[in-house]
Formats: C-alpha cells, sequence, structure tokens
C-alpha cells in the first residue's frame, strides 16, 4: 500500500506554498505532490513556433503545470490584502497582510524581481484619483511585483528544484480522479496516468489546491462526498486592448489600475484585472475544448499595446446552483461563432451594432497581439447583462483614461474566471470532512498568485503546528 504523511493534489502556488512552508519549519514529513501537468522545464506551448493553437493532449501547457496557470500567464504578485479574494475574511485583514509581507520575501529568496510597481505618490495619482472619483469608480491601491511570464518560469524552477532535492515527491501528468473517504475521513486519493487503471495512494491529510482550471472538479467532489460549500461568484467578461499611448499615465504611475464600480441599471460590480502594459493577449484552452482569453507580460518583450480584463460578477441565488457551468456555457457559444477561435470586436462596432470584419481591423490603429483572434461580433454570445455592463463601464473608464473608449478599442472574448465554489471552512483551513483541506483558487477563496501563495503558507503553519515544527 502506497502512504504518505501528506498529500498534495495540484501544483499551482497554493499547493506549492504548502510544501514550502512545511520544509523551512523543519517538517519530516513524507510529502507527495501531484500534478496533472508536466514540470516547469517541460512546459512548452508550441504557438510561439507555429503561430496558433493546436489544442494540446491531454493539457494546455500554458494553463497545468508545475506553478499552475497564473505564473505563465504574466507573473504578477498583488502585494495588499485587498486584493485576491476573500481570503482576509476568514483569517482577518491584518494577519492576511502579515502573510503577504511573509510569502514576499520568500519569492524574493527565489529570485522575484525587487522593484515594485504601483508606489508612485506624486500629483498624477491624485489625478488618476480625483478622475476615478468623478466616474463613480473606486481606485485601489495595490503595490505590484511583476515577475513577468518568462522570469517566473525561471523563479518556480527554483522552487521546483528546491523542493525536490528536500525531498518532496512529485507525480507529474499524473490525475486525481477521486478522494477515499472512509468514516466520513479522508484517507487518500484515486490517481491515474495516462490509460493506466486508477490506483490508490492513501495519506493522513490530503491538501487539494487545483486553481481555476480544477474548480468545477472540485465542485463535482464536494457534491458527491457532501462537502460542504455553497456556490459563489463566476466572473464573464471580455479582454480590452488598447495603445499604449492611450495607458501611458496609468501604465507608468500605477502600473496595474485595480478600478471597481457598479454601473447602472443592475450595479452588478464590474472591475480591471490583470492589465498588461507592453503586453499580449494569449489563447488558453480548457481540457473540455474550452478557448479563453487571457493576456501576458514579458520583463523584456514588448508589444505596442496595453491588455486588460474587465470582468463583471456573477451572483446567483436559489434555485440555481451551477455557476461554473453557466460561465461556460457562455464561453462555449463565443467558441461556436469563432470556429474554436478567440473573437475579436472592435468597440466602436459594438457600439454601431454591427460586426468586426478581418479588413477593418488591418486598417485600425490596433493591431491585436492574439494573431489568429477571429474577426466577429461577441455581443451575439455575450448576455445582454453582462454585456451592457461592459459598455458602461468603458464609459466609465474613459473619463479615468481618455481614449479608452475609442471606437478601435479592441473586445476579445471570452474571459472567463472560475471559483464559484466556496468550501465552507474555519479560520484553521479544516472543512466538514477531516482530513482534507481546500486551497487557492478551486476552493473559491483566493483569486491571483499572491493570495493563492499565501493561503499555502497557512496550511503549511497549520500542519506544522500539528506536527510539532
Amino acid at each position: 500500500m502506497e502512504k504518505y504523511d501528506l498529500i498534495i493534489v495540484g501544483a499551482g502556488p497554493a499547493g506549492i506554498f504548502t510544501a514550502v512552508e512545511l520544509l523551512r519549519r523543519g517538517s519530516k514529513k513524507h510529502i507527495l505532490l501531484v500534478e496533472k501537468g508536466k514540470p516547469v522545464e517541460k512546459r512548452h506551448c508550441p504557438k510561439a513556433e507555429i503561430g496558433h493553437c493546436v489544442n494540446c493532449r491531454p493539457t494546455c501547457a500554458i494553463t497545468t503545470g508545475f506553478s499552475g496557470a497564473g505564473a505563465f500567464s504574466d507573473g504578477k504578485l498583488s502585494l495588499s490584502y485587498e486584493v485576491g479574494g476573500d481570503l482576509p475574511s476568514l483569517i482577518g485583514e491584518e494577519f492576511a497582510q502579515e502573510l503577504i509581507d511573509y510569502t514576499d520575501k520568500i519569492y524574493l529568496e527565489f529570485g522575484a524581481d525587487p522593484h515594485v510597481e504601483g508606489i508612485y505618490t506624486g500629483e498624477d495619482i491624485k489625478e488618476i484619483r480625483k478622475n476615478a472619483i468623478h466616474a463613480g469608480l473606486k481606485l485601489v491601491d495595490c503595490p505590484i511585483r511583476h515577475l513577468g511570464t518568462e522570469k517566473a518560469q525561471q523563479l518556480y524552477l527554483a522552487i521546483q528544484n528546491y523542493l525536490a532535492d528536500n525531498g518532496v515527491e512529485m507525480l507529474f501528468s499524473t490525475e486525481c480522479e477521486n478522494i477515499i473517504l472512509e468514516d466520513e475521513e479522508c484517507r487518500g486519493v484515486l490517481l491515474r496516468q495516462g490509460d493506466g487503471e486508477p490506483r490508490a495512494v492513501y495519506g493522513d491529510t490530503v491538501v487539494i489546491g487545483t486553481g481555476r482550471r480544477g474548480a468545477d472538479w472540485l465542485e463535482k467532489i464536494c457534491a458527491e462526498h457532501h462537502i460542504a460549500h455553497k456556490p459563489g461568484t463566476v466572473d464573464i467578461g471580455v479582454r480590452v486592448e488598447c495603445r499604449n499611448e492611450v495607458m501611458e499615465k496609468v501604465n507608468k504611475v500605477l502600473y496595474e489600475s485595480k478600478l471597481i464600480g457598479y454601473p447602472k441599471p443592475w450595479k452588478n460590480k464590474v472591475r480591471t484585472f490583470c492589465q498588461n502594459p507592453g503586453g499580449f493577449v494569449a489563447q488558453e484552452n480548457y481540457d473540455n475544448d474550452l478557448a479563453v482569453v487571457n493576456g501576458h507580460s514579458f520583463k523584456e518583450k514588448k508589444s505596442e499595446n496595453t491588455n486588460l480584463a474587465i470582468l463583471v460578477s456573477h451572483n446567483f441565488t436559489e434555485p440555481f446552483n451551477q455557476p461554473i457551468a453557466y460561465a461556460q456555457k457562455v464561453g462555449e457559444l463565443t467558441n461556436m461563432l469563432g470556429a474554436g477561435h478567440i473573437m475579436v470586436q472592435r468597440y466602436g462596432d459594438i457600439l454601431d451594432g454591427k460586426r468586426t470584419w478581418a479588413k477593418e481591423l488591418a486598417q485600425s490603429n490596433v493591431k491585436p497581439t492574439l494573431k489568429d483572434a477571429v474577426a466577429g461580433d461577441i455581443t451575439a454570445a455575450m448576455p445582454y447583462r453582462a454585456m451592457t455592463n461592459i459598455i458602461e463601464f468603458i464609459k466609465m473608464l474613459d473619463m479615468v483614461v481618455p481614449g479608452f473608449a475609442a471606437n478601435e478599442t479592441l473586445l476579445y472574448s471570452p474571459e472567463l474566471k472560475f471559483y464559484s465554489n466556496k468550501v465552507k471552512m474555519d479560520s484553521n483551513l479544516d472543512t466538514n470532512i477531516k482530513g482534507l483541506h481546500c486551497l487557492g483558487d478551486s476552493s473559491g477563496w483566493t483569486r491571483g498568485l499572491m493570495m493563492a501563495s499565501v493561503m499555502g503558507v497557512l496550511m503549511g503553519r497549520k500542519l506544522a503546528e500539528k506536527e510539532g515544527c
């Protein structure tokens, strides 16, 4: 019988930092880290060479593998407890900030850039804030440590080597099919490698940190095994791209402008997310053939454009309890209209009620950085409520960033964020199932690299305390 002290499912930031913190505290636990994707050095997207997505099987190298999806998209660490999900409401804001500061030091030890963006305090920030207030938007102050897509890969390779050198056993290209429960206690997991038969692996403690990619899987596991949870939020939106000149002041002062608004008529929460100055729009593929849009930002390679996400938060009430499936259906419809590709449309064409044609894109000042995006009509797939929220929010943003609502501004779809399955737990990160813990974005409590890493650090501390470390 295969037996471990700790089994971690998912080698994203939450799982990684659980193991890192245990090692830093002198733990002697026999740890198994299970990852569906590949190790860092084998994560490679062929699109860089051939120019288009080939829908890799069995996993997408951009979204799956050691360090998870976030590190290979942009690699930004938000250094404020106000950004990154609801974990502060569970453990306290002051403690959450202490953990962020501690976790940030670990990132620095492994090679993160010491330079911090978004800490400018001159007159420009006052003007941006004044314009945001006038527009009815809240500007969230958040220092950013930008790893950069290519630098993040080097950093996480160093962490991967650190774990391996200190005895953490890692299984890659291995899928967790289910958990093993005995007498309402989690005893282990069922693992499958390739086309082989599933095998049972036992552990005293199981930590699940499967990220956004694993949110729907965890939702099914929760329903099957009566793990206490509730439907939470899904974000449906677009990736917006405009010229760097339009975003010049915001890029210089804030690097990433985190703006929140509640546009009329419904006053749903709408926010900016993942801003990439000089960045590139990218396609990611989920296992169910769903193509979604994201943004990359490199340390060295730069484009003429800035891209960012505009996300509309959707909270559903009874009797509906399938928010992830709802967001996926929106994405599937958009993919169908784009023949499996990401769709792009000019903002002015949306206002004019017409589709965008490839010829029009070729004549525009804003050239798409996602070269194989298909020009079309994203409004034919986007729900009316979400699309109206996005349009009204862009108008509000134009008061902060003049020119943002230009006719040639590009909107890519679908941009979807799945964190809807919020697992119920206490401040010790205990679920109602003994021996089972759920962390990171798939747990519904975090959003993004830093807060998921923080949750892993906290989990490592709790397990170390039980061990007497």
